[in-house]
């Protein structure tokens, strides 16, 4: 009948290895095996425990009875292996017991330092006891043994080479998985530290000022005969702020500087104002970068009316022929001329002229209005 144990592992080490026999036991219980090898032999899937970790207040001095009664209830032994358990006189002690017990075969050596058979007593990681007992050839799990070029892989290795033989199973039945597992939580590790530091990029972006550049584009027809774009005061809201500059010529541009990033690509408001051109007031997504079409104000040199007038005899001239830059017109019943010019032939000036009138002025200026007059004589 198989001899019933309370405790899985008795973890014996060096007190300067505390550390280590910690994680080890941690590592031992927490372990999850494979399902199927769990359902293959019965096993829970985390079947090594508990682990038998020594607690500061045990004071070996000689192998105490306490001591003793853990060994006695223990399946395997575990021997943190180092140059500190190598001259440990209590770690000898808890393997010569345990060897005394018939259990030789569970004694388990986890290498964290040193060389296993080392003629240096200083690099020696394996208690003398090893030899004095006759111990079969002993290699151990050695977490520094250098299979993979990375030291965490080769620890990890370790620990399942202790846990295989714990369990007495193949060393591959559990390592291709574990190491499948490893590499997968490497990969969702890296793309977690990628995205915090992406996040924090963005953060970082986000909360860095820019220069934002504004230049107008003249959409409406152009016309040399106009005036130019001069002195257009531009005015750009940020939520609950705003900044106001001005561009003096078509070929200029304005900065706006120091510009949240945050409102890079999002709906900014933007109000242009300037003279002869259709104020804008418009959303815009911002860029560094923008260019926002103006167009001319047709009506400022297009929409032309005004009244002939005779001084002398205090007379309009109803229903009278004019021409204005080519264009014919006919004068109204109260003697007023109104004319829309295309903004293709619109100018500051236009020459004015007519067969019936004898004018007094042969120039009509662009912002004539109902309030202006064309004097004339009769012929």
């Amino acid at each position: 009948m198989e001899l019933q144990f309370k405790y899985y592992a008795f973890i014996s080490y060096s007190s300067k290895d505390t550390e280590w026999g910690k994680k080890v036991q941690k590592k031992l219980e927490h372990y999850r095996m494979p399902a199927t090898l769990c359902s293959e032999h019965g096993w829970e899937r985390t079947p090594i425990k508990p682990v038998f970790f020594a607690p500061t207040d045990i004071q070996p001095g000689g192998l105490t009875e306490e001591l003793q009664e853990r060994l006695k209830s223990s399946r395997n032994l575990i021997v943190i292996c180092s140059p500190n358990s190598a001259k440990s006189e209590w770690v000898g002690k808890e393997i010569e017991f345990f060897h005394q017990l018939g259990r030789t075969k569970q004694i388990h050596f986890f290498i964290v330092d040193g060389q296993p058979h080392s003629t240096n007593p200083d690099t020696e990681c394996f208690n003398p006891i090893v030899n004095t007992l006759g111990l079969p050839e002993i290699l151990g799990a050695n977490i520094h043994e250098k299979i993979y070029r990375w030291p965490w892989m080769n620890k990890e290795r370790a620990y399942v080479q202790l846990i295989s033989k714990l369990l007495g199973v193949e060393f591959d039945a559990i390592w291709q998985r574990h190491k499948r597992l490893l590499i997968r939580k490497v990969a969702l590790c890296t793309i977690g530290i990628i995205a915090v530091i992406s996040a924090l990029a963005g953060v970082w972006v986000t909360n860095q000022p820019v220069d934002v550049e504004v230049r107008l584009n003249e959409a409406s027809v152009h016309n040399d005969n106009l005036p130019p774009l001069e002195d257009a005061i531009i005015t750009m809201t940020l939520e609950n702020e705003t900044k106001t500059d001005t561009i003096h010529t078509l070929d200029a541009a304005i900065v706006f500087s120091n510009i949240p990033h945050r409102f890079i690509n999002k709906e900014v408001r933007m109000q242009i104002n300037c003279r002869d051109f259709i104020p804008v007031d418009t959303t815009i997504i911002l860029s560094e970068s923008n260019t926002i079409d103006i167009h001319h104000d047709c009506s400022v040199y297009g929409n032309l009316r005004f009244m002939l007038w005779n001084p002398d005899t205090e007379q309009t001239a109803p229903n009278t022929e004019i021409e204005i830059d080519g264009h014919k017109v006919l004068s109204d019943d109260d003697g007023y001329v109104t004319i829309t010019i295309p903004l293709a032939e619109q100018k500051e000036f236009y020459p004015i002229s007519s067969n019936a009138l004898l004018l007094e002025n042969d120039i009509v200026n662009g912002h004539c209005g109902p309030d202006d007059i064309i004097e004339f004589k009769n012929q």
